[in-house]
């Protein structure tokens, strides 16, 4: 079973129709005058209204761009580069796609300057908060229309009636084609092969009167935004994708928002030690993710696809980049043990169900060598190792990677009595993220921390944690 439409939804039956089609009629250069490069032109203008239409603005201000990264890395450079005589302050909030950050990066290289607006526990923005971030310096404000990773939808247009005359841009990439879009962008970027689109093919909207100046050398294509030879066929594939997926979405929603509420139900009760994360309310109707302690989210995603389901993991450990995801930190939740459950359009209630008996079954198979009893916490004085004295403990994790401080953790706060101390030795740069994490989910208080050296570490950092039950 596919659950991982937020990362790329499967083809679309009327994106590969028009696909077929448009490779026939379409492949001459739209900006020549004979016969085949005006039926291309007519194509790509007619796939340029589409889009318009659904994303409610004028085709005149739509440029197709080679993927959703392009399109918000060309929002944000040509904006900043449009309003430079305003400043050449950015804002955005700190759960943002990576493809914004490292555009943020970018401009602070190059002598700009960034704000990230923090977001709660839900991963959500204050959009109050947000607009105080503003400057009379700021050139441009990003926010998401929605969270790729826990599907918290965010306050769009309340921030943005704050924002006056600073530019909003909307990384719409979650949210084109499955929901009606927020009211207030200045800029708009979108990518189609997350709606059953080709990949390959991005929306840059850029609504008239905005300033913007293309970061890249002049061309004449795509309205002076995005230079190169457009790909016509991919293009009327993704615009008649996202008119069908449009029109099936009201429906399609609906009955994925309860099977939604299914597994963030029913999986707190399944499977112990788990926290549902991102807004239970304002949330995508599609996606849902949960946090297993004391699970390597990799680990989890592999035993999940044997058992036939690809689901993907916001997991800090993953073995591309061994770093913690920046939206989990962000909202100070487990960065480990990450589940996301995105659903793809036409999932079977039958599908939903079969999960929700295997999931149970994985993570205890994935558990089962840690010796973890997750009813009862662990006897007094059981586990070995570490020192004791006075209701304090410490407990020697440097060289250990993530999860397995924390799972040190759960084992052996039961050797503190009610309000004694615990001291987690760690070098592991997850762990500062992790330890208080664990803390708001078991009850626990959480200290802060100190250097390891008070505590007899020769490195790394010492996480205190008060035991509360």
């Amino acid at each position: 079973m596919y659950f991982d439409v937020a990362s790329t939804a499967p083809l679309h039956p009327v994106a590969r129709q028009a696909l077929t089609a448009a490779l026939d009629e379409g492949w001459a250069d739209p900006a020549r005058l004979y016969r085949s490069g005006r039926q291309a032109r007519m194509l790509l203008d007619a796939a340029r209204e589409t889009v318009a239409e659904v994303l409610g603005c004028r085709a005149d201000e739509i440029s197709f761009t080679a993927g959703g990264t392009q399109a918000v890395q060309l929002g944000v450079l040509g904006a900043l580069h449009g309003n430079r005589r305003r400043g050449r302050h950015l804002v955005h909030s700190a759960v943002e796609h990576s493809s914004v950050l490292h555009t943020a990066e970018r401009h602070e290289a190059a002598g700009g300057e960034v704000t990230a607006v923090p977001v709660d526990r839900l991963g959500r923005v204050d959009p109050a908060v947000f607009a105080s971030a503003l400057r009379p310096d700021t050139a441009l404000a990003v926010l998401q229309s929605a969270n790729h990773e826990v599907g918290t939808v965010q306050p769009v247009a309340e921030a943005a009636a704050l924002c006056g005359e600073v530019p909003l841009l909307v990384d719409a990439a979650q949210s084109a084609g499955r929901t009606d879009l927020p009211a207030g962008w200045s800029l708009l970027a979108a990518s189609a092969h997350k709606w059953g689109g080709p990949a390959g093919v991005g929306v840059l909207a850029v609504r008239k009167g905005v300033r913007y100046a293309s970061p890249l050398p002049a061309d004449e294509r795509e309205g002076g935004r995005v230079p190169g030879f457009v790909n016509v066929p991919a293009i009327v594939a993704a615009a008649a994708s996202l008119r069908a997926v449009r029109a099936e979405a009201d429906r399609e929603n609906a009955r994925l928002h309860e099977l939604v509420e299914r597994i963030r139900a029913r999986v707190p009760r399944l499977v112990p030690e788990v926290e549902v994360v991102g807004d239970p309310v304002r949330r995508l109707p599609h996606l849902v993710t949960f946090s297993c302690l004391y699970v390597d989210g990799e680990v989890l995603l592999g035993e999940l696809d044997r058992a036939g389901f690809a689901v993907s993991s916001g997991s800090s450990c993953t073995s591309s980049t061994l770093t913690p995801s920046h939206v989990l930190a962000a909202m100070g939740v487990l960065t480990e043990g990450n589940v996301r459950v995105s659903l793809p359009f036409g999932t079977a209630e039958a599908d939903v169900e079969r999960f929700l008996t295997v999931l149970p079954e994985v993570v205890a198979a994935v558990r089962a060598p840690l010796g973890l009893d997750l009813a009862l916490p662990p006897a007094a004085g059981e586990a070995s190792g570490g020192e004791v004295s006075g209701g304090a403990l410490t407990i020697d994790a440097l060289g250990k990677k993530c999860p397995l401080p924390v799972i040190e953790l759960a084992k052996r706060i039961g050797e503190v009595p009610v309000g004694g101390t615990i001291a987690v030795l760690a070098d592991d740069e997850a762990a500062r993220l992790d330890v208080p994490a664990w803390c708001g989910m078991r009850g626990q208080e959480y200290l802060g921390e100190a250097p390891a050296a008070g505590y007899g570490g020769d490195r790394g950092s010492a996480y205190l944690v008060r035991r509360l039950s």
